[in-house]
């Protein structure tokens, strides 16, 4: 006896099979222009849901989706070993400090001046801080930037990111089911004792570890890694610590010949998922509701685009990477992706505020196209940024003597 009628399976498989279709175009969309897919998936998203609110609302795609985000950070923990991650963090963690003090307050700000409360002001002020890790890391390597003297310091900037990011999702989790002071203090220093224990684990015993998955065969090594990864991910999820956050970590400690080996292993896999994951997000947003909050949204991108270059080029600095090098980090920061869905997925599957899903929505859609085409033309933003200040140098010394 099938579990699910003849006709329901023919509806998921008639639908999974179009959206799949409409991803591959938006993919060859964006190769086409040469920058990230995301906001074509997005897109895709928006669309398909304006015209079929109820597509892919199975539980099986909403399981495929987020597990596209837990392997996009396990992947990206696969590019740091524990000591390059120890090194890189106590180098740059001024970097990392400043990006929390640029970028968060507008967020906060934007969210109070609309009416939306505490609770959502420090959702949208993480919305606004936290860079995407997958659109960036992809764009350096599509860029051939992954040994640019500057890039260390971004990637030292994000992982700071998703490092915080492991308190600061049990927070706004508790914040949102309206959870008393001693909850939210015991869920955020839940988070931070698993962050600390795990960083530990991938410092002492990460050899270990990869010897444990290592194997000949690559389909040992495939569904060893992938049991890991969701076994750590359902821990993680069980201790209010986000379950991306405890695959990054585990990424963190596999290294070596066997994260050589695991990464092709799980690219196409990951791909699958982190398209469906965007297009499932983009269904779920009220296309009508855009127009709404298009000035807000645009308003953050601006301030984004200035405070994020800020947060690069200091980066770049203590870097020591020419002028060059700061026009690169300064606009590798500036794509927004998963963290912010996830943001908005919790306040949305909470009942919050309902602007916060397509405020999040067209904001992530415009970084993620913004960000990665100003990222291939840095050094036409330098000269721009040049030809700017030496106009404000006219215009100040023009101006009267007082």
């Amino acid at each position: 006896m099938p579990i699910l009628a003849a006709d329901t399976v023919t509806s998921i498989y008639l639908e999974v099979g179009a959206a799949l279709l409409v991803l591959a175009l938006g993919a060859r969309a964006a190769s086409r222009v040469a920058v990230s897919p995301v906001p074509f998936y997005l897109l895709a998203g928006l669309v398909v849901g304006a015209f079929h609110p109820h597509a892919l609302n199975g539980d099986a795609v909403r399981f495929a989706a987020g597990l596209g985000v837990i392997l996009l950070m396990f992947l990206v923990g696969l590019e740091y070993s524990a000591d390059e991650l120890g090194a890189h963090l106590r180098r740059y963690r001024r970097a990392g400090v400043l990006d929390i003090v640029l970028n968060a307050p507008p967020g906060v700000a934007v969210a109070l001046l609309l009416g939306w409360g505490w609770v959502a002001a420090i959702v949208l002020g993480g919305i606004t801080w936290a860079s995407s890790s997958g659109i960036t890391a992809k764009a350096l390597q599509d860029l051939d930037r992954l040994r640019c003297p500057e890039t260390p310091a971004v990637l030292a900037v994000l992982v700071f990111e998703d490092l915080t990011t492991a308190a600061y999702l049990p927070l706004v989790a508790s914040l949102l089911i309206g959870g008393t002071v001693w909850a939210v203090v015991g869920s955020v220093a839940v988070a931070a004792v698993a962050v600390l224990v795990a960083l530990v684990g991938a410092l002492h015993f990460g050899q270990q570890l990869g010897r444990l998955v290592d194997h000949q065969s690559e389909e040992v090594v495939l569904l060893s890694v992938l049991g890991l990864v969701l076994l750590l991910g359902g821990v993680a999820e069980t201790l209010e610590v986000s379950g991306a956050v405890g695959a990054f970590l585990l990424g963190i400690a596999l290294s070596g010949e066997v994260a050589e080996r695991t990464r092709p292993l799980l690219l196409p896999i990951r791909d699958f998922n982190v398209a469906l994951f965007f297009l499932f997000f983009g269904l779920q947003v009220d296309t009508g509701e855009l127009p709404a909050v298009a000035l807000p949204v645009a308003a953050l991108v601006v301030v984004t685009v200035i405070t994020k270059g800020v947060t690069g080029w200091r980066a770049a600095a203590m870097a020591g990477a020419d002028r060059h090098g700061r026009a690169r980090a300064a606009t590798a920061l500036i794509p927004h992706g998963e963290i912010a869905i996830v943001l908005a997925g919790l306040v949305t599957s909470a009942g919050g505020e309902p602007q916060l899903a397509p405020l999040a929505a067209g904001y992530v859609l415009v970084l993620a196209i913004l960000g990665p085409v100003l990222m291939r033309d840095a050094d036409v933003v330098l000269r721009a940024a040049d030809a700017l200040h030496v106009l404000a140098r006219r215009r100040a010394s023009k101006r009267p003597a007082t």
